[in-house]
């Protein structure tokens, strides 16, 4: 079904970026991988998942705080597979401060990477996907882009702003065989993640398993992470013919966090 077909996903060099876009080759997609890293970790990255899924991985390091430099990566994905028919618009940085306090460079940089980007590589890529009748835009959004949270005004801006973006791009594509959809992740478990529980189990004089229970017990009432690998088989099944009526679509997997 994929055969041939190539998808971008950005901030795809770990956490869930690395699972949406390891899902999708595992599906058959060639991939083309962006994000941080240092050199010799990407290029490791690369030769695993070639080796793991048989399908054809390039990387374009990419600053997505540039508008052009988004338009030119959509640009190289095409010239690099001769097609981009998947795009998953999923890099995101964070930064926590009090509104008053909160820097300015900071809230320009976080609206740039987790919003501007996805619109500036969505306009890139949609006449290619025209050109062919098909395509599946996935944006990652939040559960932030669903309720608010304390010391998160860019963030959450911006993941409001991606869902406002999925429903504009679903309309306008619609009866296209374009589909575009937004994934509402709760707590996940990422290397990222790993840490920042590590390090309030420290703090707390806790262990693991408590500091978790008591992170989540904040907001996620299953009590459990979500896994990678269940946000990279949504983004699978969204692919499939499966979900072609599925458009403008925000889902939650957030164990319950929005529920409530």
């Amino acid at each position: 079904m994929a055969e041939g077909k190539t998808a971008l996903v950005t901030g795809s060099t770990s956490g869930i970026g690395l699972g949406m876009a390891r899902a999708l080759a595992n599906a058959g997609y060639n991939i083309m991988l962006n994000g941080l890293g240092k050199v010799d970790e990407i290029n490791a990255l690369l030769e695993s998942l070639r080796t793991d899924t048989g399908v054809r991985v390039e990387y374009d390091g990419a600053d997505l705080s540039q508008p052009a430099l988004v338009r030119q990566l959509v640009q190289n994905t095409v010239a690099t597979f001769g097609r981009i028919d998947v795009l998953v618009n999923n890099a995101g940085i964070q930064h926590v401060a009090p509104l008053e306090s909160f820097p300015d460079e900071s809230w320009h940089k976080i609206i740039a990477i987790n919003l501007s980007s996805a619109f500036f590589a969505t306009s890139e890529a949609l006449p290619v996907m025209r050109k062919n009748g098909w395509g599946r835009i996935i944006n990652t959004s939040s559960a932030h882009g669903l309720v608010a949270s304390v010391e998160k005004a860019a963030y959450v801006s911006a993941k409001h702003g991606i869902i406002g973006l999925t429903k504009v791009t679903a309309l306008e594509t619609a009866g296209s065989g374009i589909t575009c959809n937004a994934i509402c992740p709760g707590f996940v478990h990422t290397p990222l993640v790993q840490k920042q529980v590590e390090a309030r189990a420290q703090a707390d004089g806790v262990d693991f398993k408590q500091a978790v229970a008591s992170l989540l017990g904040e907001k996620q009432p299953s009590g459990e992470f979500v896994s990678v690998e269940q946000i990279g088989a949504l983004v699978a099944y969204l692919c499939t013919p499966f979900a072609d009526q599925i458009t403008g679509a925000s889902l939650p997997v957030d164990g319950g966090w929005t529920a409530q």
